[in-house]
């Protein structure tokens, strides 16, 4: 496996990474046996947060006694010192180490006084100083604050949604901090599972060979499938640049990412997968999409008290109440069309 340097953090991390936010929907046994079946085949980054539920435990289970042979990054979303430090040592315990390589503070929504010893970076420095962390990073959504962030020259790795569909803006980031020395941590590559051939976005990244990419990876076919890109890497050529032209023009503006900060919802409606569902119906297979158990949760809509929770907590400013409302009611349509051809 090709091994990419992490800007000024000297690591060198597999060319494709593991994004284990997905592991926390497999039983212990099934995540270890993914996760090891990614080390054996060279894969030797491996991010996770402290807000997975069990991701972190899953990765000490699996890759504890191979700790020294790999990379972890964690994510912690407190709001002050004394939580962070407790977040810390929590992951540590979980992961069953005694160091973190990159602990990236959680898509704060403002960036943290440096100069507050109590504030969540005099945190970070002082996990530093006890030894608990390698180095300082930072996740983001909104481009302002991630380029200020990087502009702060105060943390080592950025992680930002980048993928085909990146603009030219969020390019720009990308090469920022790549100018900066700063590692650049690619989420979000599929676009929450929008773009449905994998390389199309694969082959785009390539194009940034100082971008890792943490594939979130549940299945052995999905590891199967990023290893063998990585053997065969495909052609950045026009046929490809077409594709992804077409992703584009059916992607780009007013589409849910599934990033899940809108949630919890108080009248339990999986917004995520609502709010993306006319373009699920159309980028996947829809069969089990209307189904009589997934056409309850989509009616679930109908309850919205408008409590505007998930719209005031969107990092891309959508209108997620309308949007939800828009996509019932083509889901519904939808439905009806199908089950009326079976």
């Amino acid at each position: 496996m090709e091994k990419i340097r992490l800007g000024k953090t000297g690591l060198m991390v597999s060319a494709s990474s593991f994004g284990a936010l997905p592991i926390q929907r497999l039983s212990k046994e099934e995540a270890a046996r993914l996760l090891r079946m990614a080390y054996d085949n060279g894969i030797n980054y491996f991010d996770t947060a402290n807000a997975y539920s069990d991701s972190e435990e899953k990765i000490g289970l699996a890759l504890s006694d191979v700790r020294q042979n790999i990379i972890i990054s964690t994510k912690s979303g407190a709001k002050d010192k004394k939580t962070l430090l407790s977040h810390i040592e929590l992951s540590l315990r979980r992961m069953k180490t005694d160091y973190i390589d990159i602990l990236q503070l959680h898509n704060p929504s403002v960036l943290p006084d440096p100069e507050d010893p109590d504030s969540t970076y005099g945190g970070l420095l002082e996990a530093q100083k006890k030894g608990w962390i390698r180095f300082i990073g930072i996740t983001n959504h909104s481009l302002e604050r991630a380029k200020k962030a990087v502009l702060s020259g105060r943390y080592d790795t950025l992680q930002f949604p980048f993928s085909s569909l990146a603009s030219n803006e969020e390019i720009e980031l990308a090469e920022l901090t790549h100018e900066r020395d700063m590692g650049f941590i690619a989420m979000k590559a599929l676009s929450g599972g929008l773009i449905t051939n994998a390389a199309t976005t694969f082959s785009f990244i390539k194009q940034y060979p100082f971008v890792v990419p943490i594939w979130g990876i549940q299945r052995k076919s999905e590891l199967m499938e990023f290893l063998e890109l990585e053997k065969n890497p495909p052609v950045y050529d026009d046929a490809m640049k077409a594709l992804i032209q077409k992703d584009r023009e059916e992607l780009m503006g007013n589409f849910c990412r599934g990033c899940g900060y809108c949630l919890p919802c108080p009248a339990e409606i999986d917004i995520p997968t609502a709010a993306r569902m006319s373009l699920l119906l159309r980028r996947s297979p829809w069969q089990g999409l209307i189904s009589e158990e997934n056409c309850e949760k989509m009616l679930r809509v109908e309850n919205c008290i408008h409590c505007n929770h998930c719209k005031n907590h969107c990092p891309y400013g959508l209108d997620t109440p309308s949007l939800l409302a828009a996509n019932l009611k083509d889901y519904l349509q939808f439905r009806q069309e199908k089950l009326g051809k079976a």
